[in-house]
């Protein structure tokens, strides 16, 4: 098409009116197929100038970015964000080729990763403007980071359980040898009872904090016999937030519901998904040092039962925040690192997913998706459509 219009402007003297009319509808269905085709693709593509005046943006990339598009504006006017404008500006300015580079930002309220690659558009020997095109890569990110948090813990399991099983044989052994040899000192030390009972109380303590790491270890580890029976999630809620209602009130934290009513019947394990919630909350509260509000949602999107839970607490590290969901990783002086681990374990048993937003100072959240359980559909039989 190109050609025809080349050659239709050398001739363009010798056309009548109607020959052009004729020409400019054909251009004109030209710029038609291609915006159609641009707006087609699913990635952002924002084509520049030499100067870096905006040419082209396709309905994907308005998507992606706060963009504010008039042809020929110039690129740091159109994009409304300046932080973006500065990633852009780094890899754009040298008009060097770029490829899969990686941005971070925040469009409407989520955060979200780009990969943003930079081509230089070049005719005839000379750079005659840029070519960017961009990817959400956001979901894919996570779906990886949920990839390797599975491997992680299944590569795991074999082998932790089996040194669990070993240390926690020999604690419960020195338990019992303990309180046999504190009894038989306090006959024959009667004077130095209270310094040994002293001694021995210290050393039961440490064996139980140790056993209660192990058995939280094997929880974390070993596959769970789940007991699934129809339940209502939103009683559920209500009942964990009643539970330690009195204890966030001590800490100066007020608690919110919204609960989306008539919510569907759907299979959980009551025991291991009330300790997923208390899980959150626990981790909510602690995030809150001095107070604040946390919420807990309920909602039926897709057929999947939503619970988001949120707290306006200190935070999660970008550096952080793929890493929570691994054993024995805590950014707490104290505790075992297992909490959230346990958590990703129970939803993803229930065949859920969970994920997390969040910006150091501006709190989290977490959202967790539970299919629907589809009962069982009776079909009626079919007699080859013949009459009796």
């Amino acid at each position: 098409m190109v050609e025809f219009f080349k050659r239709a402007i050398k001739i363009h003297e010798k056309l009548d009116t109607e020959q052009h009319r004729e020409l400019l509808i054909s251009a004109v269905d030209e710029i038609k197929l291609f915006k159609n085709v641009l707006d087609s693709i699913d990635k952002g593509i924002i084509v520049c100038d030499e100067n870096l005046n905006v040419l082209v943006v396709n309905k994907y990339a308005r998507r992606l970015l706060p963009i504010d598009y008039i042809e020929g504006i110039k690129l740091r006017s159109a994009v409304k964000d300046e932080k973006i404008i500065e990633e852009f500006r780094d890899i754009v300015i040298n008009k060097e080729k770029v490829t899969d580079k990686e941005i971070e930002i925040e469009q409407n309220g989520r955060n979200m990763l780009l990969s943003v690659n930079v081509i230089p558009m070049v005719q005839e020997g000379r750079i005659t403007g840029t070519l960017i095109y961009m990817d959400d890569i956001t979901e894919k990110r996570k779906g990886e980071a949920r990839l390797r948090r599975a491997e992680n813990l299944a590569s795991l399991t074999t082998l932790a359980a089996g040194v669990a099983h070993e240390i926690k044989n020999p604690l419960a052994s020195i338990s019992i040898h303990l309180q046999l040899l504190q009894k038989i000192l306090a006959k024959k030390l009667k004077s130095s009872e209270r310094d040994t009972g002293k001694y021995f109380n210290v050393l039961k303590e440490e064996i139980d904090r140790l056993n209660r790491t192990v058995v939280d270890f094997l929880f974390a580890v070993r596959p769970m016999n789940l007991e699934l029976r129809e339940g209502d999630i939103n009683a559920l809620i209500m009942q964990i937030v009643e539970f330690v209602r009195f204890e966030l009130e001590q800490a100066n934290i007020m608690c919110l519901l919204k609960l989306e009513e008539n919510l569907p019947k759907i299979l959980i394990d009551e025991r291991y998904m009330k300790q997923a919630l208390l899980n959150l909350i626990k981790n909510s509260q602690a995030a809150m040092p001095k107070g604040g509000v946390f919420s807990i949602n309920s909602s039926f999107i897709d057929n999947e039962i939503r619970i988001s839970v949120c707290d306006t607490g200190i935070g999660i590290s970008k550096e952080n925040i793929g890493k929570i969901f691994e054993p024995y990783f805590t950014t707490k002086d104290t505790g075992t690192g297992l909490g959230l681990t346990q958590v990703y374990k129970i939803i993803r048993e229930h065949n859920g997913e969970i994920t997390v937003d969040s910006m150091l100072g501006k709190g989290a959240e977490f959202r967790i998706s539970l299919p629907l359980y589809q009962k069982e559909t009776r079909l009626l039989a079919y007699n080859g459509g013949n009459k009796k």
